[in-house]
């Protein structure tokens, strides 16, 4: 494995490079690419954070939870919540900022409050050829190049070796709460979801499944403490009509259920495949219907299902509705059977191999990830 200590340390070794390079930060979502381990592991530290402008500046290696604590230091966050994806997957490591950039990784709140690139101001990364791109800013009052700082977030290390990263971020909210509708089938669920959603109360999340005391609709809600109690109130009166609603009033609760959503906690150490899929909510029930899983766990009012499949199902072949899968755990012989990211249409598929040509015209990052800009359509 090679960790340049440096963004200079880490043009050479690029340049340097005979062979395909497999990115690697802190290594917890479990991917493998071809060839030599190139890890950000030592390009580590906050660079930059200013709490009254918002923004922060980290070199790429630099542990999710250095910054989150910091963050916290100042009463703030990371809007888009970011995953983590260890227990899912059974991964050890520390996840890092460049990882969560590079795979675009966000929780529940992303149906609010956005995904992790519409926070991303800036980066600094190494293309193919060992050159050191600067693009964006590092405050909000400059994000010169803006569309190609979105194109690195979630391209998966397939364009180019992020060294630093600059975000936009938030004040905590003051609290929270929840309501819970437990005992809804599928398709109720998702009308109660997006009826919360397209109400005027300003939900955060809204989500759907088994947390451990059966199947739930849940909507969660935060803000100042008089806001939340009366849009909670008044939530709750829009949701009877899906039936009987159950308020949890403690922020404690409600974050407790919520990091078991962002981190699909019901999963942890259950055998079988993982999936990881994409929909229109409105086709999730009757997706859900289709793809005969052993469990499932819908995010983003129905817009993201976690679904966990018998090994070595097909679940593409299983779906009749635009949308697209990523296997996230499975064998060796299943990921190279069916790929690990969803094929891409043919005019996308032309698009992403000429980025990739441009940025990588040696084809040496991660090589065997192709199709992974299907996470650009999340």
């Amino acid at each position: 494995m090679q960790a340049p200590a440096s963004e200079a340390d880490l043009c050479k070794l690029v340049q340097a490079a005979g062979g395909p390079l497999a990115i690697r930060g802190g290594g917890t979502r479990g991917v493998q690419a071809e060839g030599a381990v190139l890890s950000t592991q030592e390009l580590t530290g906050i660079q930059l954070y200013e709490p009254g402008a918002l923004t922060l500046v980290a070199a790429a290696g630099t542990p999710l939870a250095e910054i989150e604590a910091a963050l916290a230091a100042e009463n703030q966050r990371l809007a888009f919540e970011p995953m983590d994806h260890r227990g899912l997957l059974g991964t050890q490591g520390e996840p890092t900022i460049g990882g969560v950039v590079a795979a675009n990784v966000s929780g529940p709140r992303r149906v609010a409050a956005g995904a992790c690139r519409d926070f991303l101001l800036g980066v600094r990364f190494v293309d193919g050829q060992g050159q050191a791109i600067s693009n964006g800013g590092r405050v909000m009052k400059n994000v010169t190049g803006y569309d190609l700082v979105k194109l690195l977030c979630g391209s998966h290390g397939t364009l180019g070796v992020l060294s630093e990263v600059s975000l936009k971020v938030l004040p905590r909210a003051e609290t929270a709460a929840t309501l819970l509708l437990p005992g809804l089938d599928t398709g109720a669920a998702v009308a109660a979801l997006s009826a919360a959603l397209g109400s005027p109360f300003d939900v955060t999340g809204a989500a759907y499944g088994d947390l451990g005391e059966g199947p739930a609709a849940m909507v969660w809600i935060e803000g100042f403490a008089d806001s939340v109690t009366y849009r909670a109130g008044r939530l709750a009166d829009l949701l009877g009509r899906f039936g009987a609603v159950e308020p949890v009033t403690s922020a404690e609760q409600s974050a407790a259920i919520w990091r078991a959503v962002r981190d699909v906690a019901p999963f942890h150490g259950q055998p079988g495949d993982l999936w990881r899929i994409s929909v229109k909510p409105g086709d999730a029930p009757g997706l859900a219907a289709q793809l005969g899983a052993e469990q499932l766990l819908f995010d983003w009012g129905g817009g993201l299902i976690w679904a966990r499949m018998a090994e070595g199902s097909d679940l593409r072949a299983r779906m009749t509705v635009r949308g697209h899968a990523t296997l996230m755990r499975a064998s060796v012989d299943t990921v190279a059977r069916l790929g690990r990211f969803h094929p891409e249409p043919e005019p996308l598929a032309r698009i992403s191999a000429g980025l990739r040509a441009r940025f990588d015209p040696r084809g040496i990052f991660n090589r065997g990830l192709m199709g992974a800009d299907a996470a650009l359509q999340e």
